[in-house]
């Protein structure tokens, strides 16, 4: 899968309070491989977490190659954003 790496970065900013410790504990991972996979670069506390970017507008352009963490994430706004619709 293809994203900006600017659009990986507004999905992290989207994300509610407490989602990359919630993320890490559902895949079995550390929350520091999450904050990487966000674009963070602290690997001596997390893993590497399965993207490269090339440079290119919007920040560049991120190949991912497991969405797993991606996907937790857009479900984790989607529910956050349908529990504040109903307000």
């Amino acid at each position: 899968m293809y994203i900006t790496f600017d659009e990986l970065r507004e999905i992290k900013h989207k994300l509610p309070t407490g989602s990359v410790k919630l993320i890490a504990e559902k895949l079995n991972i550390d929350e520091q491989t999450v904050r990487n996979y966000f674009g963070a670069t602290k690997y001596e506390d997390g893993g590497i977490a399965g993207i490269h970017i090339q440079p290119g507008p919007n920040g560049g352009i991120v190949h991912i190659e497991d969405t797993a963490i991606l996907d937790l994430a857009k479900q984790l706004i989607e529910h956050s954003e349908a529990g504040s619709s109903g307000n």
